[in-house]
C-alpha cells in the first residue's frame, strides 16, 4: 500500500555559503524571509522591505562576510549571517569595549532565520558549524558572539508550548553575558511606531576547536 507523507523521509536540504559581493544576488530573497520570520515571538518584527535591504546591502559591502543559506531546490528557506564586529555599529561593539573585549577579536553570528516547516532537521548546527569555520579561516578572531532579545518568560504574546534556543546555544559552547547588553529599536506588531528593545550576548571561545 501507498506509504502516507509521514513515512516519506525528508529530503536533504543543502547549504551553500556566500561571502561579501557573492551575497547581492540572493539580498532580496534573505530579506522577505527576515520578515517573515521575524514576525514571530520573540521578535514580533512589523517588517520592511526596503530597510532590510539597506541593512543587509552592509553584508554585501563586507569582504569578510558571510551568509550561509539553507535551500529547497532553489528556494531560499533559510539564512544564517555573520560579519566581523568591528564592521557593525558602535551600539553593537560598546558592550565588548566596556567588557574590555578588544573589537577586531570578535566575529559577530547576526540572525539565523528558517521558515517553520524546515526545522528540526539541523539546519541550526549547520548554520553556526559554517559560520564559526568562516571565522576561524580568517585567523584574527578568538571570540564568536551573537545576540538574543530579552523577553520575560510570562510575556503574554510567548506561543503556548514555545521553548526558547538557551539549551541548544548552551551545548555550541556558547555562555550568556549578563550585563553585556545593547539596546535596539524596531516595530513590533501592535506599535504604532518604532520602541527600543534590549537584547543580550552570548559569548564563546573559537580557539578552542583550533
Amino acid at each position: 500500500m501507498p506509504r502516507s507523507r509521514a513515512d516519506v523521509a525528508a529530503p536533504p536540504l543543502r547549504t551553500q555559503v556566500l561571502t561579501g559581493r557573492d551575497i547581492a544576488p540572493r539580498l532580496d530573497e534573505v530579506a522577505r524571509l527576515r520578515i517573515a520570520v521575524f514576525r514571530e515571538f520573540p521578535y514580533l518584527y512589523d517588517g520592511d522591505f526596503d530597510y532590510e535591504a539597506r541593512y543587509l546591502q552592509a553584508y554585501v559591502d563586507t569582504p569578510d562576510s558571510i551568509c550561509v543559506l539553507a535551500l529547497d531546490g532553489d528556494r531560499v528557506v533559510g539564512a544564517s549571517t555573520g560579519l566581523p564586529l568591528a564592521d557593525e555599529d558602535d551600539g553593537f561593539q560598546q558592550p565588548f569595549i566596556a567588557r574590555g573585549i578588544p573589537v577586531d577579536e570578535v566575529f559577530y553570528c547576526a540572525e539565523s532565520v528558517l521558515l517553520a516547516e524546515y526545522r528540526g532537521r539541523g539546519l541550526g548546527h549547520r548554520f553556526f558549524d559554517a559560520r564559526e569555520a568562516h571565522a576561524r579561516a580568517l585567523g584574527r578572531f578568538r571570540w564568536s558572539a551573537f545576540a538574543a532579545v530579552d523577553r520575560a518568560p510570562d510575556d503574554p504574546r510567548r506561543p503556548s508550548g514555545a521553548r526558547d534556543n538557551d539549551a541548544f546555544w548552551i551545548g555550541r559552547g556558547y555562555e550568556r553575558q549578563p550585563g553585556m547588553t545593547m539596546r535596539l529599536a524596531w516595530k513590533e506588531h501592535g506599535e504604532t511606531g518604532e520602541s527600543d528593545k534590549s537584547l543580550t550576548f552570548w559569548l564563546r571561545r573559537l580557539e578552542s576547536d583550533a
